[in-house]
Formats: structure tokens, C-alpha cells, sequence
């Protein structure tokens, strides 16, 4: 390890785990179409088992319509078959090589049960960036005791260390709160 504390690193890691929560509720259901909704989805061709966006083009040509454009027509039953069996709630309705899901409206129990769900995603974001802030501190605290720094430089780093914490916090949850709105439709 370096002798004195990274920030730059510590940002990064604290700003990879907003991504990673943003990539998740990307995933979630919110009553509009959106292509993020079939990244989990994983199609059985060609002996392999493949991210749907690697054997058809996905677009949302309206506000509660998928379209999923198969590329090889010996595909169009697997990638119908894996959304099915996705979980997502959708049904595929098969026009040849075109599948279209149309996104039907969330009951207000299932609107409840993703917002839980945002809650979940956010606390584990919040976890990730206190272990980045925790590993930071003690990385203070060895490079103190080694006397690479001086206890009044550790106070100020840790100060700032803290402040990154809050700052990201703060956007792990307004990007929370933005989410559970959207679902909830308010």
C-alpha cells in the first residue's frame, strides 16, 4: 500500500457502488418500458447460454411496449421461452421474428414490494461505501502508527474521509428516493 491514503481510490470505490445500485434499479419494474428490464434475461442458443442483447436487437418503440427484434429465426422460441421464464411478468406475444412485450400495469402490492425492494438495494450500497470508509480509517490509522503521518494530518484526512462518506450517502439515497417515487407514482 501506498504510505499516505488514496482519495482518489476511496472516491472511485464509493462511486462504484452508486453505479452498481443504479445498474440495479435499472432492472426494476416501474410500469414504463425499458430495455434495462431484459438485461438479466440469459437465452439458451447455439449450446451456450447468451445475454438476450447478444442474439436479438432490444428497443421500446412506445412508453408500455418492448420489441424484441430476433436476429436468427431458430432463436425466436429459446428467447421467448427465457423471458417467460425470466420472472419478470411479462408475455411474449411472437409476431415471426418480433416479439413484443407489452408491460401491464403494477398492482399497488406489487408497487410495495419493489419499493421494499429499492430499500434493500440502497441499504446494500450504503454497506459497500461504509467498508470503503472503514478501510480507509484503518489505513489512517496504520500509516499513524508507522509515523508516515502525524495525528493531526490523520483528524484532517479522516475528517475528509467522512465527509466523502456523507456526500455519497446522500447520493445512494436521493437516488433511492427517486426510484421508490417513480414506482409508487407519485
Amino acid at each position: 500500500m501506498p504510505a499516505t491514503m488514496d482519495k482518489a481510490d476511496l472516491q472511485r470505490r464509493m462511486h462504484g457502488a452508486v453505479e452498481a445500485l443504479k445498474h440495479d434499479l435499472a432492472g426494476l419494474r416501474t410500469g414504463r418500458a425499458s430495455t434495462a428490464l431484459l438485461d438479466p434475461v440469459n437465452v439458451e442458443v447455439y449450446g451456450a447460454t447468451m445475454p438476450l442483447n447478444q442474439v436479438a436487437t432490444v428497443s421500446v418503440p412506445e412508453a408500455r411496449m418492448i420489441s424484441v427484434q430476433v436476429w436468427d429465426k431458430s432463436n425466436v422460441q429459446p428467447v421467448e421461452k427465457a423471458i417467460r421464464s425470466a420472472g419478470l411478468g411479462l408475455n411474449p406475444i411472437t409476431d415471426g421474428q418480433m416479439i413484443r412485450l407489452p408491460i401491464p400495469d403494477l398492482t399497488e402490492e406489487r408497487r410495495k414490494e419493489l419499493a421494499k425492494l429499492v430499500g434493500q438495494y440502497a441499504e446494500k450500497a450504503r454497506i459497500a461505501v461504509r467498508n470503503v470508509r472503514r478501510d480507509g480509517m484503518e489505513h489512517l490509522k496504520t500509516d499513524e502508527k508507522k509515523h508516515q503521518i502525524s495525528e493531526d494530518e490523520h483528524k484532517r484526512l479522516g475528517t475528509e474521509v467522512q465527509k466523502l462518506t456523507d456526500d455519497t450517502i446522500r447520493e445512494i439515497d436521493a437516488v433511492a428516493d427517486g426510484k421508490e417515487a417513480e414506482i409508487l407514482g407519485k
